[in-house]
């Protein structure tokens, strides 16, 4: 049966607008997947110390195994505890401060990846897995995941900060070290002074990839940086007045190190805050309601040397929290232009 003229012409208009709507979506995929790469020739040359890049929390949590034993970053409290299902699953509420995976939060114009990781007592051998609360996946896993994205993306750098090590002696280390090495090869940048390290240094050297480890065999090996060249201080607070303040407090301080620096623009919980809101979780206790107001701070800042650098969140996706960290490398091009006419 033929529609009526209108009502076909009607459907068809439908029928392109959400074409459109789809192609426009993936072409802004595409563009955060590539944002590195596509930055203006002049942003190029510019330590990526000052330009602004997107970084998550706790990168890796958006899955945590509930059948495993708690891991060695709680209290011997939290363990016993943890041995009740139940218990399991409100630490999971907790621990989870990410849903995408690495994947996507890559194909979302995230950079920054913050990294804790543990072995797992009494297993045999030397694995190493990423925890926050409970075990997630294999780091190697990860790894790999990441290095397929890069081998799709030749022109976007990564920053990598294993932060936190538990349950690991210096035989657990050479092991992840050997693994970070088999999984990036070439891609790996060695150490240099923070200002050379630019997109261009970084292209013609065919690198991607800047690991920061926070444990003195960092020495040994040229591939990775130590941790004080990347500082990530940390409000430690349920107050987001208080954090806005701590991050503009530590931004003015930042220029005197020439490091790379990090802006931990998230909110944490305390066990009060844990034991008031059990079963609601981070996401709906303190994150929801608080991130318009960290992100208008975002939208506020400038990057440069006395300005913002990477910036990191929990819960990237739920609002444009990384196109907003990307735009604000355009606010860099207008410092240029009166120089530029002058």
């Amino acid at each position: 049966m033929r529609l009526p003229a209108g009502r076909e012409g009607g459907r068809r208009r439908r029928r392109q607008r959400w074409w459109a709507a789809g192609v426009m979506a993936e072409t802004k995929a595409e563009s955060k997947a590539d944002w590195m790469g596509s930055l203006p020739a002049a942003l190029r040359s510019y330590p990526l110390s000052n330009l602004a890049i997107p970084g998550s929390h706790d990168s890796f949590s958006y899955w945590v195994d509930e059948k495993s034993p708690a891991g060695p970053d709680q209290a011997t409290a939290i363990k016993r505890l943890a041995r009740i299902s139940l218990v399991k699953k409100i630490m999971k509420k907790w621990s989870v401060t990410q849903n995408l995976t690495f994947k996507e939060q890559l194909e979302g114009g995230i950079r920054y990846f913050d990294l804790r990781v543990s072995s797992k007592p009494g297993e045999i051998g030397h694995e190493i897995y990423f925890i926050h609360g409970l075990f997630g996946i294999k780091v190697w896993d990860g790894l790999k995941e990441i290095n397929t994205f890069l081998e799709q993306h030749p022109k976007e750098v990564v920053f990598l900060d294993f932060n936190h090590f538990y349950a690991m002696d210096d035989n657990h280390h050479y092991f992840l070290i050997n693994r970070i090495r088999s999984a990036f090869g070439s891609k790996l940048c060695c150490t240099e002074f923070v200002e050379y390290v630019t997109l261009q240094y970084m292209w013609e050297k065919k690198h991607q990839v800047l690991i920061f480890y926070h444990y003195p065999l960092y020495q040994e090996f040229p591939f990775l940086w130590p941790g004080n060249k990347i500082p990530a201080p940390w409000a430690n607070t349920t107050n987001v007045q208080k954090l806005l303040q701590f991050l503009e407090t530590t931004l003015e301080e930042r220029s005197r190190y020439g490091t790379f620096h990090v802006s931990q623009a998230i909110l944490t919980p305390r066990v009060k805050t844990i034991a008031q809101h059990l079963t609601r979780g981070l996401k709906n206790t303190l994150v929801h309601r608080n991130l318009p107001m960290i992100l208008n701070w975002v939208k506020a800042q400038k990057p440069g040397v006395r300005g913002v650098n990477i910036i990191t969140s929990d819960f990237v996706e739920l609002v444009d929290f990384a196109a907003t960290v990307i735009a604000l490398n355009d606010l860099l091009l207008e410092e240029d232009e009166p120089a530029a006419k002058s």
